[in-house]
């Protein structure tokens, strides 16, 4: 469409580009071509706008910078509450305050933790178990929790919410995990190395460190075939050393956290005129 042009002009004033001449043969303007030229140029602009556009919008990575500031007021029983925050606060406090001390439970004697297995221990592994196999529906071979997972002993007398929370302030679930033979295995080895392993449901031998003689369910141990366990998503995750069970051939939530399994089990217990007791018999054996 556009022929004949013998040379082409680019006019600028300063840096903005005006626009662009062409002279043909016989020295006339083409309007055609400055208005050719004028929509191009238009495009252009407007795709570098556009580009511009993206790249300004792009996140930055928010590097942060820390800074340590000395004050000279003493953090301590000194500092005064501020009465504001302290106005505001109160209703919550009360309402927390009333449920913490709400008597869910009575015990006999005092539940407190050991090596290899222990009235608390026993008491938590059991109640895993029973308040898990209604909401799981299938069979439960084992169930396992740690001594370092027990923050305190359940107190003897009256048991309250807070006494729960102070033994389980996390937000734990419980999980049914699938494991071979193999990997049960591992775990009865470790309680047996370590005794910081609770397992319920079970019984077994420790000689030099390892355990034999397993009974799970009160039949012996079998190599060859895949045992189910609950405990917490948290030692499911390979916490407190327990790395076997990150070998798991399946993991399925409970749908209930090891906290309210505990306080629910305690209610049972009372609303059936039932004390807060851990079942004694013998699980693990020591020798020498």
């Amino acid at each position: 469409m556009l022929q004949n042009f013998a040379r082409t002009e680019w006019i600028f004033q300063g840096k903005n580009l005006l626009h662009l001449v062409a002279v043909d043969e016989a020295g006339k303007l083409e309007s055609e071509l400055r208005n050719y030229m004028n929509r191009n140029l238009i495009k252009s602009i407007s795709a570098l706008a556009l580009a511009l556009n993206l790249v300004a919008c792009q996140q930055r990575v928010w590097q942060p910078e820390a800074a340590i500031t000395q004050t000279d007021v003493p953090v301590d029983k000194t500092l005064s509450a501020d009465q504001k925050t302290e106005t505001f606060i109160v209703p919550y406090r009360k309402e927390v305050t009333t449920k913490m001390s709400e008597v869910v439970g009575n015990a006999p004697v005092e539940l407190g933790k050991g090596d290899y297995q222990s009235p608390l221990g026993n008491f938590v592994v059991d109640l895993q178990r029973s308040q898990s196999l209604p909401l799981y529906g299938k069979p439960i071979d084992l169930s396992l929790t740690t001594n370092g997972g027990l923050r305190v002993p359940l107190p003897k007398g009256d048991i309250n919410v807070g006494n729960v929370f102070e033994l389980m302030p996390f937000e734990n679930e419980l999980v049914v995990l699938t494991l071979d033979g193999p990997a049960v295995k591992e775990l009865f080895d470790f309680a047996a190395k370590t005794k910081i392993a609770y397992v319920g449901n079970a019984t077994y031998t420790v000689k030099n460190g390892i355990a034999t003689d397993i009974k799970i369910g009160g039949k012996p141990f079998d190599l060859q075939r895949t045992y189910t366990l609950v405990t917490s998503d948290y030692l499911a995750g390979g916490g407190d050393n327990l790395a076997m069970l990150k070998k798991t051939l399946k993991t399925e939530k409970v749908g209930i956290l090891l906290r309210d399994a505990i306080l629910a089990h305690i209610k049972q217990l009372t609303a059936a005129g039932k004390p807060v007791t851990a079942e004694t018999a013998n699980r693990v054996t020591v020798l020498p």
